[in-house]
């Protein structure tokens, strides 16, 4: 059988039964070869403004959302290897000398850069309303005159690195050292250390009112590209025998720091997980991207493989499903180690 032929049966089988909708884009890459590459139309947003209706395909960009967090977390690995950023460990409130009375509080003190990258801060931060309300404290910290003592200034509610809670306030931490460090803003250092070595020429990054482009959720990516990133990361940050990202970060960035929920689990802005091998020979291993709407990336090792999706369920309770039956119901099925 042709690789790919018993995925692509699985993927008529969920489209044509209504359990795929909003579907945008899907990229699967299984030994570095692209088995899969499928395009749909509908309505799409950049951000909260209504795009239409857009016909997708290859060079078309799309929201990949909090999906941006995982490529910073990449981009800081980067920058750290040049020494242009300070390490895990380091005192995060000493990075922002700007904010001396939070940094007088012994609690706050305690902090490191390592507690923003696995959002193990221990402030309160609610993101579970949604992105159209100033009660989720992304949007206010938007709409805040000074974004990052906004972070910095919540409430303590536990011991930093006790349990992750998801925080979009970290991330904008995390863009701010990268852009104090490198001294270029986030994307221009994104195009020239990462999407230029990948042949990626066309992209947008998004900047909040204050007009700082978002490390949390602010890339625009066709969806191909972002499969481009996610074989990277399976090929451990080498590209034609060039190292872009280091491995030893990517190592550290995708292993399990906090528990979530069971084997579910986050590292540095990157998730990680495990699913049932449909054949019974145990666990797949996967390094995920997620974001609003259903833009997930996985990189699955296990099967020598990337997936890249990009929907339009934003918002939604069930924005996950669509992704989930097609990892589930498509690629999990109908790929095999052997390809």
């Amino acid at each position: 059988m042709p690789a790919g032929t018993g995925l692509e049966l699985r993927l008529d089988q969920l489209a044509a039964a209504g359990r795929i909708p909003g579907l945008h884009g899907l990229v699967v890459i299984q030994h570095g070869q692209v088995i899969t590459e499928r395009y749909g139309a509908g309505e799409d947003f950049k951000w909260n403004e209504s795009l239409g209706r857009v016909k997708f395909g290859p060079d078309v960009l799309h929201d990949i959302r909090s999906a941006t967090k995982s490529v910073t977390s990449l981009l800081y690995g980067i920058a750290l290897a040049g020494g242009r950023v300070p390490e895990p460990q380091a005192p995060l409130l000493q990075q922002f000398p700007q904010y001396p009375d939070l940094a007088a509080d012994p609690l706050r003190a305690r902090l490191t850069v390592e507690h923003a990258l696995t959002m193990t801060l221990g402030l309160e931060w609610h993101e579970d309303v949604p992105y159209t309300s100033t009660a989720n404290s992304e949007i206010a910290m938007e709409m805040a005159p000074d974004r990052y003592r906004f972070v910095l200034s919540q409430p303590v509610a536990e011991e930093p690195g006790q349990h992750w809670h998801y925080c979009g306030g970290a991330t904008a931490l995390i863009g701010h050292l990268l852009a104090q460090g490198t001294g270029e803003p986030l994307p221009h250092f994104a195009r020239r250390t990462l999407f230029e070595p990948l042949g990626i020429s066309a992209f947008e990054w998004m900047s909040g009112q204050d007009g700082v482009p978002s490390p949390a959720s602010g890339l625009r990516l066709a969806t191909p590209d972002l499969a481009r990133i996610g074989q990277l990361v399976l090929d451990h940050g080498l590209r034609d025998g060039r190292e872009i990202i280091p491995s030893g970060w990517l190592e550290t960035a995708l292993r399990r720091h906090m528990r979530i929920d069971g084997e579910f689990g986050y590292g540095y802005q990157w998730y990680a997980g495990t699913s049932p091998a449909p054949d019974g020979t145990g666990p797949v291993r996967w390094s995920a991207a997620f974001g609003n709407g259903g833009q997930h990336l996985y990189v699955l090792p296990d099967l020598d493989a990337v997936v890249a999706i990009t929907a339009g369920n934003y918002d939604t309770a069930e924005q996950s499903a669509t992704p989930s039956a097609i990892m589930d119901e498509a690629v999990l099925p109908g790929l095999s180690p052997a390809g």
